[in-house]
């Protein structure tokens, strides 16, 4: 993925925090393939003690593999268009809050003013989505994105079909490799994996 070299990838972290291991697994292999990773981060994922870590560790976490400064208010993150200051926009984890204020244009977290303030430059967004409602009331929300120009989908299945029958995550270790193909303004498929 020669593509990649040299790309700046900003990197949103929202609250599924369940996944965010693998999130930061993936910014960096980002970092392994060349890109310049600018962090971001919701209010949630950035301000939430969990079991899967304190907010301030998971910070710490993602600016050590980045090499960048978390980007975690509005203010930060409005800069990102005016500025042309990405290539690309990854959200991993995408929860199904985002993924509804993203469909409806709803611009009031860090990462929904990042995506906003990217699109206005035509370039892509790359979505990782992670959610236990993807096959009910999110279903609505990801079908409008996967319609909208510039918008792309990191392949994601069913993560617990007996246990969890509507929750579907996004394979983490395919970003790359989204990427990549979304920077020539291509669908990676398969885009749902069994």
């Amino acid at each position: 993925m020669e593509n990649l070299k040299n790309l700046r990838v900003g990197f949103g972290v929202c609250g599924s925090f369940c996944t965010f291991s693998r999130a930061f697994t993936a910014a960096k292999k980002l970092k392994e393939y060349g890109c310049e990773v600018i962090p971001f981060m919701s209010f949630c994922a950035s301000e939430i003690d969990t079991r899967f870590g304190t907010a301030q560790d998971n910070i710490n976490k993602l600016e050590e593999i980045c090499h960048n400064k978390v980007i975690n208010t509005i203010e930060g993150a409005e800069p990102v268009g005016p500025k042309k200051m990405l290539d690309v926009m990854c959200v991993a984890p995408c929860t199904s809050n985002t993924t509804a204020k993203l469909a409806l244009g709803i611009t009031d977290t860090p990462i929904t003013m990042a995506v906003k303030s990217h699109v206005r430059n035509s370039r892509p967004v790359v979505i990782a989505v992670s959610t236990n409602d993807a096959l009910g009331a999110s279903a609505k929300n990801i079908g409008i994105l996967q319609n909208y120009r510039n918008f792309y989908f990191v392949p994601y299945s069913q993560d617990d079909y007996e246990g969890k029958p509507f929750s579907m995550v996004a394979h983490f270790e395919l970003i790359p490799h989204t990427i990549s193909c979304a920077i020539d303004g291509r669908q990676f498929q398969p885009m749902i994996l069994y």
